[in-house]
């Protein structure tokens, strides 16, 4: 199990990028380069090295814990690297027709959530950075104008995410990272239908969770008791329990019915 640090994007960008795993099911994350310098020279060097194209979003290096962490900036060819200030990310952009899946865990347990997202991005020598957060563009009320694909990549073709992968997804953090109170990003690139990976979230905000308390409760209950948690309470059905079973013990509970509190912020 490799250690990070809760604000060290990109050493969660590694872990993922490591996983031969993903190679084989489709699974990636997108090409990443760490700015430490704000020397272009010398960090365009950085992304030559590392693969990373143009457009890329800059990220801040801290990921987790203050507001900053979800300013970005969407970054269009090499003038425009002016205004990426180290410590900072860079990851070269994937165009996923302005979709998002938020996967937020608790434990054993798991809830997807579709959310909007960027519109499809194009190198250009004449597009100056876009500066924007994701509180205004990704959370399930947002309207941003960034979120509205343009007439040439309005497609009738819809991706559906594959739950296998994200199961895929989930083991593999669980076993790399080992929190129990995590969440992750993924979108489908929208030429190859693969799933990328393209952001981990550290305690997230588990708004619309269904029944988060109880499973939140569960899962403190079973580690501090050394239980099972990926087995089924008492309301659980035999089918659902086989169900669960073919999962390997990861427990989707956006499939169950939503009873009580549905969700709560656990940071600002």
């Amino acid at each position: 199990m490799l250690e990070c640090s809760v604000d060290e994007r990109h050493c969660y960008y590694s872990i993922l990028q490591e996983q031969q795993s993903f190679k084989k099911q489709g699974i990636f994350t997108p090409t990443f380069a760490e700015f430490t310098t704000n020397n272009i020279e010398h960090n365009l060097q950085i992304m030559e090295d590392r693969g990373v194209t143009f457009p890329v979003i800059c990220k801040p290096t801290i990921a987790h814990g203050s507001k900053s962490a979800h300013e970005m900036i969407v970054v269009f060819n090499e003038k425009g690297l002016s205004v990426c200030k180290s410590p900072c990310v860079v990851q070269s952009f994937v165009n996923h027709n302005a979709v998002l899946h938020k996967v937020f865990l608790v434990g054993n347990r798991y809830h997807i959530c579709e959310r909007p997202s960027l519109k499809n991005f194009y190198s250009s020598d004449d597009l100056e950075p876009i500066f924007y957060s994701t509180g205004e563009v990704c959370k399930a009320d947002s309207q941003s104008t960034l979120s509205i694909l343009d007439p040439h990549d309005k497609s009738d073709v819809q991706m559906k995410l594959d739950e296998v992968k994200v199961r895929h997804i989930i083991r593999v953090l669980r076993k790399e990272i080992g929190l129990l109170l995590m969440g992750f990003d993924v979108v489908l690139d929208n030429e190859t239908g693969n799933h990328a990976v393209i952001d981990i979230n550290v305690f997230p905000s588990y708004d619309n969770f269904p029944n988060f308390f109880e499973h939140f409760l569960d899962c403190l209950d079973a580690t501090v008791n050394g239980v099972d948690i990926s087995k089924v309470s008492n309301g659980d059905s035999k089918e659902e329990f086989e169900e669960m079973s073919n999962c390997n013990g990861l427990i989707n509970v956006g499939t169950q019915p939503h009873i009580g509190v549905t969700g709560m912020y656990i940071h600002s």
